[in-house]
């Protein structure tokens, strides 16, 4: 037990099963600080991108060391919805999360040069032109293609959705003209307002940061939900060590500096720590499953 008492003892890796700039590394990177003030050890960001959003870096998660020293961010609903579509090398179960504490709701985004000043406009160019428009997002299978599909199902339109390793490269795409609208959150409009206008949110009430950005059920989409993110270890962590990694992070949470500046970049906190993991988790796929098929994303 002292072992696990004084954990940690050496830097502990985070890998990010997506590229950099995305919502998963600005969070790891706001946790950095928090993490070194409580334990004195370096969390170590590391990118594991592939597999049209996460897939790669949570086929490897169970090869990993079982030590408490490597972890993992953990998208909901990426690691639901991914292996109901296909195999793609893990399980949901394969994860052992210990701590969600975040999530971002679904926006359209466009250029702040981009001829839609409204969902409506975005609405009409579709109809108008059934499949021609282009939305980036973050991977299959993760929220920004149920949000699409849900979408499409809502206001009974045809887009294309182009999956790119993260919502970094989804920005990217989307700022470099190679897309007409990206699918994102309110964290990705906050990280770039003064390049996107933010068109929806699928939350139930308006953002703070965008008061004057409705949400989708106030134009008539009865559309709620988002990205929710976490931490997990790979099967074979002890439970001490995965308790005491998930009473790091919930402190983190806690902390007064953290909570602002979450805030100010437009995430919305959440504390799910180990002890209520499993009813959590239960509870997520339960919903996602209805969604994924009512959506058609699996039979």
């Amino acid at each position: 037990m002292a072992a696990v008492d004084e954990f940690p003892t050496k830097d502990v890796r985070d890998v990010i099963p997506f590229g950099p700039g995305g919502e998963s590394d600005i969070s790891a990177r706001l946790q950095q600080k928090y993490f070194e003030e409580i334990t004195g050890e370096q969390l170590v960001v590391q990118y594991m991108p592939g597999g049209g959003g996460g897939a790669v870096g949570w086929s490897q998660l169970s090869e990993m060391p079982t030590d408490g020293y490597t972890i993992m961010g953990s998208n909901l609903p990426h690691i639901i919805l991914k292996p109901m579509g296909k195999d793609v090398g893990f399980q949901t179960d394969d994860l052992n999360n210990f701590f969600y504490f975040h999530y971002s709701p679904d926006a359209i985004l466009v250029r702040k040069d981009s001829p839609y000043e409204t969902l409506d406009d975005l609405i009409q160019a579709v109809n108008e032109a059934p499949g021609a428009v282009t939305l980036s997002g973050s991977g299959t299978y993760s929220a920004n293609d149920v949000a699409n599909t849900r979408f499409q199902q809502l206001a009974d339109v045809t887009t294309t959705y182009i999956p790119f390793k993260g919502t970094g490269a989804a920005m990217t795409a989307l700022l470099g003209g190679q897309v007409q609208a990206e699918w994102g959150y309110t964290t990705v409009a906050a990280n770039h307002q003064d390049k996107v206008r933010m068109l929806a949110v699928a939350a139930e009430e308006r953002h703070p940061m965008f008061p004057d950005v409705p949400t989708f059920q106030e134009l008539g989409y009865d559309m709620v939900g988002g990205a929710y993110r976490g931490m997990a270890v790979p099967e074979g962590t002890p439970k001490e060590t995965q308790q005491k990694l998930s009473d790091i992070f919930q402190q983190i949470n806690e902390n007064p500096e953290f909570q602002q500046e979450m805030q100010d970049l437009g995430f919305v906190l959440m504390d799910v720590p180990l002890e209520e993991m499993d009813e959590f988790m239960a509870e997520q796929h339960r919903v996602y499953e209805a969604t994924a098929r009512e959506a058609g994303l699996i039979d």
